[in-house]
């Protein structure tokens, strides 16, 4: 049995086609279970940095700046 696609290849082409005509480079396309497109911009190499992790490193830095 077949299932209805959510997000159809089309779909995909317009966003991105949207997206690089407003002046963005797309690395990479995520779509959710939900059907939702996420395109993320920037250069592939390049790592999103983790929220979690940079105010720990930030905290971190503060608190041995006072200890010098």
């Amino acid at each position: 049995m077949t299932r209805n696609q959510r997000v159809k290849q089309a779909d995909i082409v317009r966003a991105v086609k949207g997206a690089t005509a407003a002046g963005l480079h797309v690395s990479r396309v995520e779509i959710d279970a939900e059907g939702k497109i996420v395109l993320v911009s920037g250069s592939p190499d390049q790592k999103d940095p983790d929220p979690a992790q940079s105010a720990y490193d930030a905290w971190r830095a503060k608190r041995d700046a006072r200890t010098s």
